[in-house]
């Protein structure tokens, strides 16, 4: 099975706008840009929301049958381990290996020295087309990479193999991720993070390092953009030079974890994957229960008085539900405003809050990152939630297909 060039990870925290997402896609498709849909949930969020991953794969074929989508797509078993992966092997055709936890591992001095047999061709100086300056490769180089990210690819590979075991080779589409840790991976540990990969036989059509600076849910990027471009370009050009060296997929690329809302990274890795001419990869998770929570916010009436209530109890549980995603979010609780401000807010003031619109006077980052980990609270609000957002359908449907076409795609590609 071999992933498309562009790629879109549409996450559906509630499994009700598959549809609008990939009317949002059909439209990318008639710019000219041709993305496939990959509907990505992780083991966590099903956890939190009682659903399963037969969910995700049913949302994912009824919004395929409903539109007549006749291009590839995809579901995906999203940061997935050992300890995950099973309940998602019948109904996932694409596996995020989530080794970050593993970065640092011990392994054997002899896995380190059998590995370094094979990397010893590259210490000296390494030389990337494209890229001005040579690296210099000492042993020493080499142990310290293998120190920190042997024991992961070697965990990615077990899980890898887990799964071939279960769906057979050829059947699913493997990324690796690294990304969800304190510390960014260079492009030339990226170079040797891809031998390690090719070294331990993974077939892995997307990567996922982590990139210098910080990817918060649901907020724009934060960091040195012109130190991103430098990064990200290297990383292609690492990547181009891996799969010429190694025995990689060719179709290998870089793939964007917690995309959703890096507008102002957006026009760098769109003008460096057309100067390349690379595919890409950009997943997005929980901006479209944010879409939802502006529909009913824009709907008026008990409406409205829910997405009010979720911000209320949100607010009085941050702890609670901000500690999973703390190294991903970034929220200064002295600028939240009040509930008892929020219960005053008309329409347009509560939605234009929460929607991402750099620069609009009423949009607040913090805001949108309390209400983006929020979604535990509309979990446990049982039937109540999903009614009121099937009810208000079309004005949600509205909102949803507007951020990922006008807000993402749009950037990326320069529609």
């Amino acid at each position: 099975m071999k992933l498309d060039k562009y790629s879109f990870g549409i996450g559906d925290r509630f499994a009700q706008q598959g549809e609008a997402q990939l009317k949002a896609i059909e439209r990318a498709r008639e710019a000219g840009i041709p993305f496939v849909p990959v509907w990505n949930k992780s083991n966590r969020e099903h956890q939190i929301i009682h659903s399963s991953p037969a969910d995700t794969r049913r949302e994912a074929d009824q919004a395929v049958s409903a539109l007549g989508w006749d291009h590839p797509y995809h579901v995906d078993a999203d940061h997935i381990n050992l300890d995950t992966v099973d309940p998602f092997l019948e109904h996932s055709d694409f596996f995020t290996l989530d080794v970050a936890d593993f970065i640092g591992s011990q392994v054997s001095q002899q896995e380190v020295e059998e590995f370094l047999s094979v990397a010893d061709q590259y210490t000296g100086v390494l030389k990337i087309p494209g890229i001005p300056d040579p690296f210099n490769i000492s042993r020493n180089t080499l142990q310290e990479i293998s120190g920190n990210f042997l024991g992961a690819v070697r965990e990615a590979a077990a899980i890898y193999q887990h799964i071939e075991g279960k769906k057979g080779e050829d059947n699913f589409i493997a990324e690796v991720s690294m990304d969800e840790v304190e510390a960014p991976q260079t492009p030339v540990e990226l170079f040797f993070i891809l031998l390690m990969i090719s070294y331990y036989k993974i077939p892995a059509q997307t990567i996922a390092p982590k990139f210098t600076g910080r990817f918060n849910k649901g907020v724009d990027y934060v960091g040195d953009a012109d130190q991103f471009r430098r990064e990200f370009e290297q990383d292609l050009l690492v990547i181009d030079f891996a799969v010429k060296s190694f025995d990689l997929p060719h179709n290998l690329k870089l793939s964007i974890h917690s995309g959703s809302d890096k507008f102002t990274i957006y026009p760098i890795m769109g003008e460096l994957i057309q100067k390349y001419d690379k595919g890409i990869h950009v997943k997005t998770a929980g901006t479209t229960w944010l879409e939802e929570v502006i529909g009913l916010a824009l709907a008026g009436g008990e409406a409205l008085e829910m997405a009010k209530s979720i911000y209320r109890r949100a607010y009085d549980r941050q702890e609670e539900l901000c500690g999973p995603y703390a190294s991903v979010i970034d929220i200064d609780p002295s600028t939240l405003p009040l509930p008892s401000e929020v219960d005053r807010w008309q329409e347009e003031k509560f939605a234009g809050t929460l929607r991402h619109i750099p620069g609009h006077p009423d949009y607040h980052a913090g805001f949108r990152q309390l209400i983006h980990v929020g979604y535990k609270v509309a979990a446990e609000m049982d039937n109540a939630f999903l009614e009121m957002v099937r009810r208000h359908s079309d004005i949600v449907a509205e909102q949803v297909v507007t951020n990922i076409y006008d807000r993402h795609i749009k950037r990326l590609f320069k529609i």
